[in-house]
């Protein structure tokens, strides 16, 4: 004959109030290896769902707090730079391929075929460019 442990309310509340310590350890029993949860909740006479909430919230760990809102503080614009009335004398012209653009890239996208794409500045060298298609060509 085995005994089996019975708990018999007798006040009027019928839901059984767990303390702190009680719940940490059926939750801290689930964490050891071989445990089964629903072996312990049966044990605990709770359901299942009652253990993984309890592991839920005490095994909460808070994170770093991130400000929702930041602060921004607003300038007024530039001027726009000024033009130039006249362009300068043609002896002071730098040759083309020594000029920088000062204008912003974009970007290009080429495509190469059997859903291959590349994509690179609009800026970029033409030369190195070339190279590098024809060897994509050649694959």
């Amino acid at each position: 004959m085995t005994k089996h442990q019975i708990e018999v309310i007798t006040s009027v509340e019928r839901r059984r109030r767990w303390s702190r310590e009680e719940k940490e350890r059926l939750v801290a029993a689930t964490f050891e290896s071989g445990a089964s949860v629903s072996e312990i909740a049966r044990s605990a006479g709770i359901y299942v769902s009652q253990l993984f909430r309890w592991r839920k919230e005490l095994c909460q760990v808070p994170g770093p707090s991130i400000p929702q809102l930041v602060p921004v503080e607003v300038a007024a614009a530039l001027p726009a730079p000024p033009t130039p009335v006249e362009p300068p004398p043609t002896s002071q012209l730098k040759p083309v391929s020594t000029l920088r653009r000062r204008r912003k890239p974009s970007m290009v996208t080429i495509e190469l075929g059997g859903g291959r794409r590349l994509r690179v500045e609009s800026d970029v060298d033409s030369e190195a460019l070339g190279r590098i298609l024809d060897v994509l060509e050649r694959r």
